[in-house]
């Protein structure tokens, strides 16, 4: 197996995260956070943030992505930007590009565009 660093919030529940958009929401818009978020649900437009972002399993994201650490283990249709780290799990789905200084493609995952490694901005 291979060991990723930096993947210490895959382990969260949901229950660990200050902020969940539930399975039953359908947002549409600009999205900003800078506290751990966790989509379970649908957004289309777009997500900017500061801190790290989960798009769980069964949800749908049509939003082009900037924030620290991405797992996606759902569905995402557009660019992401990470500052850290995008993870996509076996049950995730990418179409877009990929522009972070790590990323990892889970075996089983899907994955559809550009994957651009960048350095990694200490601040």
């Amino acid at each position: 197996m291979f060991d990723v660093k930096d993947t210490d919030f895959f382990e969260l529940e949901e229950e660990d995260f200050d902020t969940v958009l539930a399975t039953d929401i359908h947002f549409s818009g600009k999205i900003t956070f800078a506290k751990p978020f966790m989509i379970k649900g649908t957004v289309s437009g777009s997500i900017a943030a500061t801190s790290d972002l989960v798009v769980d399993e069964g949800s749908i994201c049509e939003a082009d992505i900037s924030a620290n650490r991405i797992l996606v283990k759902g569905t995402v249709k557009g660019n992401i930007t990470a500052t850290r780290l995008v993870f996509v799990s076996s049950s995730g789905s990418v179409t877009g590009d990929i522009m972070a200084p790590q990323v990892v493609l889970e075996p089983g995952s899907k994955y559809t565009g550009k994957c651009t490694m960048t350095e990694v901005v200490e601040h």
